[in-house]
């Protein structure tokens, strides 16, 4: 009976597409519009029933760490008078007029489960059914899934447990006393935010500082300066960021903050950590009204015991422990996946054994998501678009 299914799936899928898009998040809308700029047939296919679901489900004090000019699909500006780090709501709106401007074939509410090589070309299984494809590219995100770790004890805790993702109104926080496990990107998102509220008490526990920058410096927006900091050597973009921390900081390990393992740029490339943005939460640290606590060891009904031995008792725990690309089920078979999940090539890179297999906006940069889409999406247009060149012809 398995058999006869497979074979009523691949029958329904006779024709062979150019190319198929899995996810209309930013990257996935640049990469397809650049295809379809290239001549490249492209269909794109989100899972979920609206386009920018996954920003519409974070908390809406979210703005954006990266600068508006620096923030934009490509060929598409933002309103004039766009604050310099665009709300959540702006970004969503800039993602539907991006795709109604481009007119881009997005099929909503097709999941796709798994993709299979064929030689050739890849089958693409949905829930909606099977289709063939010459290349596919996979623009699922790399905040896909958030991952809280599985502590000791946790199940017996009294209090809440969320992940950063699920932050909420941060007003919600007002006379509680919270924990943030986590010093990266999203975890100072949080502490930016409970900075301004008037909590019981905040603790930051990390385990690792953070590689922390300021949102400005006067009146420059720090990730201005971001194209030039791509372009030099990691060594180099480490020493500038550490030099710039410790300017507008100070030393931050005086108030518990363990050092940073490596540099900013070469954590960003090495295992994906983020650069954190500073919008108030250090001067809460330097004020006692955010304190810094050693890495969690367990939790125990009524509390919290850390590293050092010591007991907290948070009403609320903040996970501020990242995110996985839940690519296991589509493409773990692959071979393609490291550790963690994370595609091993990205943008115009492919796995010669895989030829039509592509992955895209799957690792942070420095210039950030929206910034790397566009370089990214003309990468591997101009891949595709090179390999579906007659032998011969001119280029």
């Amino acid at each position: 009976m398995a058999d006869t299914t497979s074979r009523s799936m691949v029958e329904q899928a006779e024709t062979v597409e150019p190319a198929i898009v899995i996810g209309a998040g930013a990257a996935g809308l640049a990469v397809a519009r650049a295809l379809m700029k290239a001549g490249v047939a492209t269909a794109i296919l989100e899972k979920e029933s609206r386009l920018a679901e996954p920003w519409r489900r974070r908390h809406e004090q979210l703005h954006l760490n990266t600068h508006r000019d620096l923030s934009a699909l490509p060929g598409l500006a933002y309103p004039k008078g766009t604050p310099a780090f665009p709300h959540r709501d702006v970004v969503i709106r800039h993602m539907s007029d991006f795709h109604e401007a481009n007119r881009l074939p997005v099929e909503f509410g097709v999941s796709v489960e798994a993709i299979t090589f064929r030689g050739d070309h890849w089958l693409v299984r949905t829930g909606a059914g099977s289709r063939l494809a010459r290349h596919v590219v996979v623009a699922t995100g790399r905040d896909r899934e958030p991952f809280t770790p599985q502590w000791k004890g946790m199940q017996a805790f009294a209090g809440r447990i969320i992940h950063s993702a699920d932050f909420g109104d941060a007003h919600a926080y007002a006379g509680k006393k919270v924990l943030v496990v986590g010093a990266g990107n999203s975890g100072f998102d949080a502490l930016n935010h409970l900075a301004g509220v008037d909590t019981a008490a905040v603790w930051l526990s990390a385990r690792n500082g953070p590689a922390l920058l300021p949102k400005r410096v006067g009146k420059i927006a720090v990730h201005r300066l971001s194209p030039l900091m791509a372009r030099l050597p990691l060594r180099v973009a480490d020493a500038v960021m550490a030099v710039t921390q410790r300017l507008v900081f100070g030393d931050l390990t005086k108030f518990g903050m363990p050092p940073a393992p490596a540099g900013g740029a070469s954590r960003l490339s090495s295992d994906y950590t983020a650069i954190a943005a500073d919008d108030g939460a250090v001067d809460a640290i330097k004020s006692g009204r955010i304190v810094v606590v050693p890495g969690v060891r367990e939790f125990t009904r009524d509390g919290i015991i850390l590293a050092n031995g010591s007991l907290i008792a948070p009403d609320i725990v903040i996970a501020a422990t990242g995110y996985r690309t839940g690519l296991e089920r589509m493409v773990g078979n692959l071979g393609v996946l490291d550790d963690k999940g994370v595609p091993l090539f990205n943008g115009g890179q492919a796995d010669p054994k895989l030829p039509g297999l592509w992955f895209t906006g799957m690792r942070p940069s420095i210039r950030g998501c929206f910034a790397n889409a566009g370089i990214l999406a003309k990468a591997i247009a101009a891949r595709i678009a090179g390999s579906s060149r007659p032998s011969g012809a001119s280029r």
